[in-house]
């Protein structure tokens, strides 16, 4: 289970998302503004220095328009032998 953001599981599925936003050329105020945030709350999740909930980590995908399940492969294609 991950359990922090420091998990190598987390921060490579915040890095996809990030990679996402960029892709679309969407601004962090841009997200911000798709999901109803301020832009502050992007850059935190961006860094890791805030951890999405599952209803946020929803949003996201609503925002970017990417497959839900898309990300989820993407956890499961992670190779790791830490658990924590």
């Amino acid at each position: 289970m991950i359990k922090h953001i420091n998990d190598s599981r987390y921060k490579a599925l915040i890095k996809w998302l990030k990679s996402a936003r960029i892709e679309q050329g969407l601004s962090v105020r841009g997200l911000g503004e798709l999901l109803d945030k301020p832009h502050q709350f992007v850059v935190k999740v961006e860094t890791c220095e805030r951890k999405l909930n599952v209803f946020e980590y929803y949003q996201y995908y609503e925002a970017l328009k990417i497959d839900l399940s898309a990300g989820l492969q993407k956890l499961n294609k992670i190779n790791t032998n830490k658990f924590i």
